[in-house]
């Protein structure tokens, strides 16, 4: 008997504070108002599944319009610049509905979203002050498409960087570019400040023929015109303006030409002058017209 009350007396320190907490969590669960639980749970999960599908909605819309928008191309934009600026929107548009979207879940789950917004924006501006290059890319990338300022396979030349090549690939962050020994150079296009784009409209071919003052002009003129008209049919997709004669020309350093001055479509340009040059430099010779070959020296 006496073995059974020590016992008891030793083991009620660690079942009397057991059992008031077994009695407190009871208590707690008879008082929970399960209608209302229930209420608010069905309530708030219903609230959810609407803004659910009022956003897929609202996404699967505004895909569907910008698509079209530039599916219609009223400008006229290359393939590349067309899909570059569509997939821009379509991330700029899901993105601000996704932050609507999580707002909304926020505002119906019942959390602090003063708190949430106020951190968020902290850490946005640490963020901001960190990455303000890589913002400075992007705005000046889109503005770099958006303009038309460039475009793949167009020769320019970077001034304030003093680069110069074929444009490779465009993007929001850099612009590829070829220079004409083959390097690829990376640009940031923050960089890119004035471009000169040569690749745009139609372009001015001179080409001067040096001459022998003292021999006979006119005839040097007339054999002259007879290559440009030769030039001009062989060349007829290619020459905007057909080749006239400008006249004689001072090089400087008693040197003279016969100026032909056309305009041909871009990227010809050189071909034509080339091939203008070498059969109008033929022609004289056969015709027994000397070619100075004095240097010339610009002062």
């Amino acid at each position: 008997m006496f073995y059974l009350l020590t016992t008891d007396s030793s083991d009620s320190p660690i079942i009397e504070p057991a059992a008031q907490q077994l009695n407190a969590l009871q208590k707690w669960w008879s008082e929970i108002d399960w209608e209302v639980v229930i209420g608010i749970i069905i309530q708030r999960s219903l609230s959810i599944l609407f803004i659910t599908l009022l956003f897929f909605v609202l996404n699967r819309l505004v895909t569907f319009a910008i698509k079209h928008m530039f599916g219609k191309n009223p400008y006229r934009f290359s393939i590349v610049r067309l899909t570059t600026l569509q997939t821009l929107v379509l991330n700029v548009s899901h993105y601000t509905l996704a932050f609507f979207y999580t707002y909304s879940l926020l505002a119906i789950l019942g959390l602090p979203i003063g708190s949430l917004i106020a951190g968020a924006g902290i850490a946005g501006i640490a963020i901001g002050l960190g990455a303000q290059g890589f913002m400075n890319d992007l705005i000046t990338g889109f503005f770099i498409i958006f303009e038309q300022q460039i475009d793949i396979g167009d020769y320019v030349l970077l001034k304030d960087l003093n680069l110069e090549g074929t444009v490779n690939a465009i993007g929001l962050r850099l612009v590829e570019l070829q220079s004409l020994d083959g390097t690829i150079h990376f640009i940031p296009n923050r960089h890119i400040t004035t471009v000169s784009n040569f690749s745009r409209g139609d372009r001015r071919v001179v080409v001067d023929v040096r001459i022998n003052p003292s021999e006979d002009i006119e005839d040097i003129k007339r054999l002259i015109d007879s290559v440009n008209q030769q030039v001009a049919e062989e060349y007829s997709s290619f020459i905007k303006v057909n080749p006239s004669i400008f006249g004689m020309v001072d090089l400087g350093n008693s040197n003279y030409a016969i100026r032909t001055t056309l305009y041909v479509e871009n990227g010809k340009q050189a071909q034509i002058q080339q091939d203008l040059l070498t059969k109008s430099i033929s022609i004289l010779t056969d015709a027994g017209y000397s070619i100075p070959n004095t240097p010339i020296t610009l002062k």
